[in-house]
């Protein structure tokens, strides 16, 4: 992957390309998490031939592989995490809590101190676009294949949330949190049919399978 989309966007007079994306919509515990990236042109002048073109989507990578990069990316990019809770989630659905992460993860992202006057284009994994945000976007399917931005803020965002759960896991160990990061692995079904729901499972995905 190269940064062939973001040089084509700067190229049309953008300051700053930001690369969004999400995890955790399929979780049936724990919040959805977002990040939102900017890629230095220098950083990744620099950079490119010993790590950027090892970044990709984060679900094709090793957990020991995505904690490299995601150090990597934070310390040579500018990025934001938005996070988005599961009773949110239950009030709003997945579908917006998941547009409202990357908006937080935007948003801040957008207020960051290092940012000077310019316009930014923005980059998002998906079908849809952001709702309320007041800059030239675009939804890519399969961004995080096709946009080094999206693909690392992918990453960025997948360790976050790992990390979450792992820590969740502490609280509510009976559940496997570290294992499975809240997915309905057979396991973690198993578990809430015998000890019913935890404080942070989302109520709207589990109706049928607590006891």
């Amino acid at each position: 992957m190269t940064f062939k989309y973001e040089n084509q966007k700067l190229s049309g007079g953008y300051n700053y390309i930001i690369g969004c994306d999400e995890v955790g919509r399929g979780s049936l515990a724990g919040p959805v998490v977002a990040a939102a990236v900017i890629l230095p042109v220098e950083s990744y002048k620099v950079h490119k031939v010993i790590k950027f073109k090892e970044i990709r989507d984060s679900k094709l990578l090793s957990a020991e592989k995505r904690e490299e990069l995601s150090e990597f990316i934070k310390k040579h990019s500018l990025w934001s995490i938005g996070v988005v809770s599961q009773s949110l989630i239950d009030k709003i659905n997945i579908h917006n809590a998941s547009l409202l992460a990357m908006k937080k993860a935007i948003d801040g992202l957008l207020c960051h101190p290092a940012l000077d006057a310019g316009s930014s284009f923005i980059a998002i994994d998906g079908k849809f676009p952001i709702p309320n945000i007041n800059h030239q976007q675009e939804a890519i399917i399969d961004g995080d294949n096709k946009v080094l931005s999206i693909a690392a803020a992918s990453i960025i965002a997948k360790v976050y949330r790992d990390n979450l759960m792992r820590n969740l896991h502490q609280d509510y160990p009976v559940y496997n949190f570290a294992q499975h990061k809240g997915y309905g692995t057979e396991y973690h079904r198993a578990m809430i049919s015998s000890y019913g729901l935890s404080p942070i499972h989302r109520l709207s995905f589990c109706r049928n399978l607590a006891v």
